[in-house]
């Protein structure tokens, strides 16, 4: 593999391996390097601090073995955690596992290894950590419960209202009356095709959504304890929303299935599930058989007051009197059509928010601004309802000239962004049921005055994990906007799952779950839902591609409606997430149960590679995808493929993506243990790759051109594609890249928001930061500043809005840039598999300062840097068990001098920067007359 003369990005694309050693040989120098005197003087570690089991706080359906996080806390500089102590027990009851005194620097992930645990079951934990001077912390207190398995739903049964409508909303309920004894706990766990709400005596208790193929639903868990009163009626309400197959949804099979479980003082349990004692009816306030909002999507959401069911979810109600009547028992959990269920991991956050203003168009409509697009179901109260008023609310993400919601193709995405809603007499309030991304909303012929007060939005998106968020601020005001933009972009672009666009399909594709996955990961620490979307598209490789020419290929959307179907360049995406994930969070268990797909990726790459004829050596028209997509999609929508030869059977991208698939595999062969000569394999077919891509792909001047045709020719087009993914994927010869980097900067702006990433990748591997800050800051060219130019609010599917297409507004793809402004032009970077060892490279050109937190797996590192004539003036805090590898450019004549708490060991000069090892805690490094190679 082809060093890196410039920066230290091992993390990334270019040096691999290291990734690999830097874990162990940097942390061992700073270990054998501590000064005795400032271990003698240690304090004693504090108690760790944000404790998780899976990556959550306090997580109610654990399922498997339960894995420990925490982050160890010390006050001492430069210290590390050099052992820990883990106990579990259950709550209220006896402990169950003591780990002991376990030397290791693990602190995320660590699997429990005690007696299986029960079903069900709330638990206790504690841990302790040890530093170097083997002085132990206080313990640390967290909680989790287990999950239930498929046999463990005790009786409970789908069940169902008899219906055929497209578009099913039912009420389902019972009422029960739990003994008098205190209730200590109570616990809900509830599965429904799509989307369902649990209430209890008319309060809230859950919302949940499953959109998986059957086999593959998830339940969730509830904690409901104070909703449930002893010895008093208890209605268990439930509605329901299935409404058939959609782009990033199966039809799946629409029911309902719900185990309470009730804990009292006396030790006294009681179980209540469905069965045929419940009534179902119709949710009759929703209008039967709407059509559907586009193509591909949700439907639209009618919505008639008049004909509530009003006070079915409490006690007492007559529900003969709302056609209630018995629910379809379809049998008890596993059945046939449902035979397994998966405990839910991520949950919706919902945060109600308010206008920032309120319009009034030339006609009187009363207009909503939010401010910036969000994903959000709008809400809007009135006081003098009139019944039968038809009131039309609706969203969108632009206006009218007239300062009307702009309903055209282009600017609604092509779907019909409508509420309509009949009122009832008097005060109402209209709540929509499911989410839509917008900026605005009208409310014409509301028929009384409307004001900001009756006015809101309940955005919603995953949750994330609490103190994990992301900062940047810079000297250039366009950046911290554009910053501020894709961050937004990134959260808002997952619902469920990660969807394309909250508004349009509202799917997982493979290749927008990836560049949001990126993002979310590096602005918010999110884990779960990158989890979870890396495991539902394995999924899709075991339904969809196990013959034995398909192998390696995963689903372009999944899950979805409409069965199988791919595009290859997303399958090769797949690895590079995959192992993204892997070294932001150093999860070998994820590691692992994902290395069969990818090797038979690898497999599938290497298949098609032809021995002999014109395009020998490269893969060649790599099988998959269909019309504007088959062999690969190159970029999207089609502008941004700015004239990419999609007729070449041999194309560069495809090779060089071909190329990163065998490394990257390899890489994951080595950190797994795998064989060596399994390892070794895939370096040197990768390396044979690259020699061919160089050999034919490569013009005289070191740029690359777009592919080879089917009889061997070389495509007259060279576009900027070709070249920044030859040099991001490191294909490109380390001598080449000042001048290819020079080449691809003169484009400008010529690869969509979906591959732009991989240009300013590629610009910053040749050492050129200040060209990546052009792109993401200049109004004037294609790119993120123009569309805040064009008062766009959240990162577009297009750098342009074509008239006659219906280009997104709200696509988070183009929001993976955030790791660009982290790790170019912040210059913090991930540089051993869960963040042990971080490099901090701030740029040598372009910005004037930058500070930011940068949050990793083993805490946040904090950074704040200046430029001066002498060199720069750097603050740094690292997390306590992580060491830094700081990389500051060097001014002729000027050194550096390291102060601070945190002691930094000068490395050496290296391609012209001066090298730092520095240890947990704040360190400063400021620059001082001097020879570069003597650091004060």
């Amino acid at each position: 593999m082809t060093r890196r003369t410039l920066g230290f990005r091992p993390a990334v694309r270019r040096r691999r391996t290291a990734v690999l050693l830097a874990a162990t040989t940097v942390v061992a120098v700073v270990l054998s390097g501590a000064p005795p005197a400032l271990a003698a003087r240690g304090h004693a570690p504090g108690a760790p601090t944000a404790l998780t089991v899976g990556d959550r706080s306090r997580p109610l359906n654990v399922e498997g073995v339960p894995r420990f996080g925490w982050l160890p806390r010390d006050a001492d500089p430069g210290e590390t955690q050099t052992a820990y102590r883990i106990t579990v027990s259950a709550t209220g009851g006896d402990r169950v596992w003591d780990s002991g005194k376990v030397a290791s620097d693990q602190q995320a992930y660590v699997p429990y290894a005690g007696p299986t645990l029960r079903s069900g079951t709330a638990y206790e934990w504690t841990v302790r950590t040890w530093d170097r001077t083997d002085r132990q912390s206080p313990p640390a207190a967290g909680a989790f419960e287990t999950g239930i398995d498929d046999t463990e739903w005790e009786g409970a049964s789908w069940i169902r209202r008899a219906t055929t409508e497209a578009d099913d909303y039912t009420l389902a309920r019972t009422e029960v009356r739990p003994n008098a004894s205190r209730v200590v706990r109570a616990r809900a766990y509830t599965a429904a095709d799509h989307t369902y709400e649990l209430y209890l005596n008319g309060a809230r208790a859950d919302r949940g959504t499953s959109f998986g193929y059957p086999g593959e639903d998830y339940y969730q868990a509830a904690d409901v304890t104070k909703l449930v009163k002893a010895g008093a009626p208890l209605v268990i309400g439930v509605r329901y929303h299935w409404y058939g197959s959609g782009q990033g949804r199966p039809a799946g099979n629409r029911g309902l299935l719900v185990k309470l479980v009730v804990e009292h003082a006396d030790g006294t349990r009681e179980v209540y599930g469905t069965d045929d004692s419940w009534r179902v009816a119709r949710d009759t306030q929703f209008v039967a058989n709407a059509e559907r909002r586009n193509g591909e999507g949700d439907r639209v959401e009618r919505q008639d007051a008049r004909a509530e069911v009003a006070g079915w979810m409490r006690p007492g109600y007559d529900d003969s009197a709302g056609g209630f009547t018995a629910a379809e028992v379809l049998g008890a959990h596993p059945t046939a059509s449902s035979p397994h269920l998966i405990g839910q991991e991520t949950r919706l956050v919902e945060t109600p928010v308010r206008p920032v203003a309120l319009r009034t168009a030339a006609d009187g409509t009363v207009v909503a601004d939010f401010g910036v697009v969000i994903p959000a179901r709008p809400v809007v109260r009135f006081d003098a309802g009139v019944a039968g008023r038809a009131i039309d609310l609706r969203a969108g993400y632009t206006l009218t000239d007239t300062g009307r919601v702009d309903t055209s193709t282009l600017q609604s995405q092509g779907t019909t962004m409508s509420f309509p809603y009949l009122q009832k007499d008097g005060p109402q309030e209209f709540r929509a049921f499911t989410h839509l991304g917008f900026r605005y909303l009208e409310i014409p012929g509301a028929g009384e005055k409307i004001s900001a007060r009756d006015l809101s939005a309940v955005v919603v998106h995953t949750d994330v994990p609490a103190g994990r968020e992301a900062s940047f601020a810079s000297s250039n005001a366009t950046l911290d906007a554009v910053w501020a933009m894709m961050k937004r972009s990134a959260i808002y672009s997952v619902q469920e799952a990660f969807v394309d666009t909250p508004t349009r399909e509202k799917g997982q594709f493979l290749g927008d779950a990836a560049n949001i996955s990126y993002a979310t990961m590096a602005a918010f620490g999110e884990r779960d839902a990158t989890q979870q979307a890396i495991r539902e598209f394995l999924r899709s490789a075991a339904r969809y591609w196990t013959a034995e020419g398909d192998r390696g290929r995963y689903n372009a959307v999944y899950p979805n409606g409409d069965g199988k179907r791919d595009i290859p360049d997303y399958s090769l995406m797949f690895v590079d997430w995959v192992w993204r994930y892997w070294t932001e969070t150093g999860d070998r268990e994820l590691l692992a149960e994902a290395y069969p797909a990818i090797r038979d990726t690898a497999e599938y790459v290497l298949r098609h590679i032809p021995a002999t004829g014109p395009t020998a050596g490269l893969v060649t028209d790599l099988t998959g995808g269909s019309g504007a997509y088959r062999y690969g999609i190159i970029d999207w929508p089609e502008p941004g493929r700015f004239g990419y030869d999609m007729s070449t059977a041999a194309r560069t991208t495809i090779n060089a993506q071909s190329v990163d698939v065998l490394r990257t595999t390899a890489r994951m062969a080595e950190a797994l243990g795998r064989p060596a000569d399994e390892v070794t394999t895939y370096d040197r077919r990768a390396a044979d790759l690259t020699d061919a891509v160089n050999a034919t792909l490569r013009a005289a001047d070191g740029s690359y051109v777009d592919g080879l045709s089917a009889t061997g020719e070389r495509s007259g087009h060279a576009g900027q594609h070709a070249t920044s993914y030859a040099v991001a994927h490191g294909l490109a010869p380390q001598a080449d890249l000042p001048a290819l980097a020079d080449h691809v900067a003169s484009m400008g702006m010529k690869q969509g928001p979906m591959t732009a990433h991989w240009l300013l990748r590629a610009l910053a591997d040749a050492g050129r930061p200040e060209a990546v800050l052009r792109l993401l800051t200049n109004p004037d060219d294609l790119g993120w500043a123009n569309i805040l130019a064009q008062g766009g609010t959240f990162t577009w599917e297009a750098w342009t809005l074509d008239p006659g297409s219906n280009f997104s507004q709200s696509h988070g793809w183009g929001a993976q840039a955030v790791v660009d402004v982290q790790e170019t032009l912040l210059g913090v970077r991930t540089a051993s598999p869960g963040a042990a060892t971080v490099d901090v490279v701030p740029p040598a050109t372009g910005l004037d300062r930058a500070s930011g937190t940068v949050p990793t797996q083993r805490g946040p590192v904090r950074l704040d840097w200046r430029r001066t004539n002498a060199g720069m003036r750097v603050d740094l805090d690292v997390p306590v068990n992580v060491t830094a590898r700081v990389a500051l450019p060097v001014v002729p004549g000027k050194s550096y001098r390291a102060a601070g708490p945190s002691r930094a060991t000068f490395v050496g000069i290296e391609d012209g920067r001066a090298v730092f090892q520095v240890g947990s805690g704040r360190s400063s490094f400021h620059p001082v007359a001097g020879a570069a190679a003597q650091p004060r």
